[in-house]
């Protein structure tokens, strides 16, 4: 009689976390409590960034900026998180899986770290955002520390609007290295874009703004920026035409009947 051995139970293959863990429909997208709200630079200052953020080696449909959400980054800890107050992400969809806008971003969902961060500094957040708090035991790591050893961001930036001073770091080794800034900006070669000061006005607004430029140091225009100048254009060839038909009736000739 011939005997079979028992084969022991297949299990099923282990899910992703991508497939098991929250999303962002999941995670809260903001807590009232949280302090530093964002006040009225805080909105003008993402946004011109935003507007101005087109690297010349990517589609933009492959391009994911933030602004002042959750970014959630430890899958032993799901509910922390850190909100910079601007970021890129180069490589991800714009939209979450391609169809729905983001109430966070979820790296175990989203597998892509951002490539450039940028914080606007105020007095209550400068010693963080530049790396010298030191992180209390049991508590979150520092928002440096986030950035520089656990989403290894390659380029951080903090601009002060009361020093108007901007400070860069690009990530060499693990560890964050400081850049000089000159007055043309900084250029990150991977994106094709220079991230520098203009003095302008924006929203109404005349001050010293930090904006993204192209590699060579040209502005990239806003949506406001580019109609402004097509309007311009547009009156002055108008003004053009004014001017040469009244050369014409000068010379005794109708404009208008010419064809």
């Amino acid at each position: 009689m011939t005997s079979f051995q028992s084969l022991p139970p297949q299990s099923d293959p282990p899910l992703s976390p991508r497939l098991t863990l929250p999303t962002m429909y999941d995670l809260k997208s903001e807590d009232p409590e949280e302090p530093g709200l964002p006040d009225e630079y805080h909105g003008y200052q993402p946004l011109l960034l935003r507007h101005t953020f087109k690297p010349t080696n990517c589609d933009l449909d492959e391009v994911f900026i933030g602004a002042d959400i959750n970014l959630y980054y430890d899958l032993r800890h799901l509910n922390w998180y850190k909100r910079p107050d601007w970021f890129a992400v180069v490589g991800v969809s714009r939209l979450y899986e391609g169809r729905d806008l983001r109430n966070s971003y979820v790296m175990w969902q989203e597998l892509v770290s951002p490539f450039v961060v940028v914080e606007l500094l105020s007095p209550g957040t400068e010693d963080e955002d530049l790396g010298r708090t030191v992180r209390q035991l049991g508590k979150p790591p520092t928002k440096w520390q986030v950035y520089e050893q656990i989403l290894r961001v390659p380029y951080y930036f903090v601009f002060s609007r009361y020093t108007n001073e901007l400070q860069a770091f690009r990530l060499v080794g693990g560890a964050y290295e400081s850049l000089e800034v000159g007055e043309e900006g900084l250029l990150v070669p991977h994106l094709g874009l220079r991230l520098g000061l203009w003095q302008g006005r924006y929203e109404n607004v005349e001050r010293l703004w930090l904006r993204w430029f192209t590699a060579s140091g040209e502005l990239i225009l806003t949506p406001s920026e580019e109609a402004a100048t097509a309007q311009a254009r547009v009156a002055q060839a108008e003004q053009r035409a004014e001017r040469l038909a009244a050369k014409l009736r000068e010379l005794n000739i109708d404009p208008d009947e010419l064809e």
